[in-house]
């Protein structure tokens, strides 16, 4: 299959180079050309790229997709109350046909927001990565491990079969990462191990850390040190490639010991927001050097899977924590959400930037509406008036998955029936 994007501005995130108006040619699953003018071929599925923008596809660096069945469902309460009163009593009964609808939920607004990677953790990975293989979209999956009881190695054992059952599958969509929970579920010696089996198997590590200042004080006080230094004794930061999630609750000692490590952190500026938990160091992680991304969380905390609001609080929140304004400019958060968080999935050269011989993983933002003209600067417009519902297509893999506003993958009126009938029946009497 052959697609030409024609005269459209494209922003490839490529070092230093500005935005400029072209064509881009897609042959199967890559980019094999970006010029001012590409001839047309008769094979080519030729979209007009007028008035719009052509950039990246954003790259959600932590998610948990099923909890799209709870959205809305438990706003507005302290952290530990909606945990422990509210997610919890409804994940316990959630099926994995639940899941599977739930995923395919979050999937879709993903892909209606722009976003064409993702990395995931939650249980029933099966369910999602079926979900992730039909609808199109590229996913770096992990299974939750929490080791506070003994369940007779079922946890390990359903991440060790995730890695092996689904690593590459999905035309090569999907990529594998071991995840234990956080440090405050994980006990030194399970940790320990799954550490081991990442480095030994070349996997990715997927792990929580110092979301909340409960989980710093929890963490002292079982071990005397802080959740990262707790990480560092594990030896995580030594040989593996680590993807931390929030690093809201990091001290400047905190920082200086992630200098220098394989892989980075994943802010989520919209559901720490949003449960109060804190702003994430962001501008002093990225001054040491560490690689930052940016994810949406669950919807269940975030409500939004929409990576252009993360992009906008992002920025914001280092703006206001510093009362600086030149603090995480445009063009640097917009930087996060592509080739920073396809780095954290271990995908840096395969996506997030637009060139020939990457991945055909790209999006088109439609110009063509008043919150968008006019046009001074294309990458202040994407990261403070852009919004996921500007995205007109949505290419991953050389396929469109959304084209005009519509999925193409995706059966919309079906989805909303299935996931309707059963976020009711979960949250009944919570």
């Amino acid at each position: 299959m052959s697609i030409l994007i024609q005269q459209a501005t494209i922003l490839t995130m490529q070092e230093a180079e500005a935005p400029f108006t072209g064509d881009i040619r897609i042959e199967g699953n890559q980019i094999v050309q970006i010029a001012s003018h590409i001839m047309p071929q008769p094979e080519d599925e030729a979209i007009d790229g007028r008035n719009k923008i052509a950039m990246p596809g954003l790259v959600n660096a932590h998610q948990h997709s099923p909890m799209s069945l709870l959205r809305g469902f438990s706003d507005d309460l302290k952290l530990m109350d909606w945990l422990e009163h509210k997610m919890l009593p409804a994940e316990a009964r959630m099926t994995p046909e639940d899941i599977y609808w739930g995923a395919k939920l979050g999937i879709a607004e993903m892909i209606r927001s722009g976003t064409t990677a993702f990395a995931d953790m939650y249980i029933h990975m099966n369910e999602i990565a079926e979900a992730v293989t039909e609808t199109g979209i590229r996913a770096s999956l992990t299974r939750g491990m929490v080791f506070m009881e003994d369940d007779g190695g079922r946890r390990l054992q359903e991440a060790i079969d995730l890695v092996q059952r689904w690593s590459g599958k999905a035309n090569g969509r999907i990529t594998t990462m071991y995840g234990p929970h956080s440090p405050y579920t994980c006990p030194m010696e399970p940790l320990r191990e799954v550490i081991a089996m990442a480095v030994q198997d070349d996997i990715p590590l997927h792990i929580h850390l110092a979301e909340t200042k409960e989980e710093v004080e929890k963490i002292h006080s079982r071990y005397g040190m802080t959740p990262t230094e707790y990480l560092e004794e594990a030896g995580m930061f030594e040989r593996a490639h680590v993807l931390l999630a929030h690093g809201v609750h990091l001290n400047p000692e905190d920082v200086s010991r992630l200098k220098g490590m394989r892989g980075g952190v994943a802010h989520n500026p919209v559901s720490n927001l949003k449960l109060g938990c804190g702003i994430a160091p962001v501008e002093a992680m990225i001054a040491e050097g560490i690689t930052v991304g940016i994810g949406t969380d669950g919807a269940g905390s975030a409500t939004t899977l929409d990576m252009f609001e993360e992009i906008k609080a992002a920025c914001w929140l280092q703006k206001l924590d510093y009362g600086d304004p030149t603090r995480l400019p445009a063009r640097q958060v917009i930087d996060l959400a592509t080739r920073g968080s396809a780095k954290l999935l271990s995908l840096q050269h395969e996506v997030g930037v637009l060139a020939p011989g990457y991945k055909a993983d790209l999006i088109l933002i439609d110009l063509a509406k008043p919150h968008l003209q006019p046009i001074h600067n294309v990458e202040s417009l994407l990261a403070y008036s852009v919004n996921g519902a500007d995205v007109h297509t949505t290419i991953v893999n050389g396929q469109i998955l959304m084209q005009d506003r519509k999925l193409l993958t995706i059966d919309e009126d079906e989805l909303y029936r299935e996931v309707s009938t059963r976020a009711r029946r979960i949250v009944e009497g919570i």
